[in-house]
């Protein structure tokens, strides 16, 4: 599994990194970027759906498998 943030869409809420860090990260302004290009480790694609699930902007997807 692979997730992508949408740079564009984020508004910098930080749910998805408060969710999930070892998914994600955020940058100065509180804007997320994926970790380790995106892949998700076996075992955190519950983690992963749930930031998916909780981003206000739907700015976060899944990519591949």
């Amino acid at each position: 599994m692979k997730i992508q943030v949408d740079r564009d869409r984020c508004e910098g809420h930080s749910r998805c990194y408060a969710l999930a860090p070892d998914l994600v990260d955020v940058d100065d302004l509180g804007n997320a970027f994926e970790l380790n290009d995106g892949i998700v480790p076996a075992g955190l694609e519950d983690k992963a759906q749930l930031i998916i699930d909780n981003c206000p902007e739907y700015a976060i997807e899944i990519t591949g498998e």
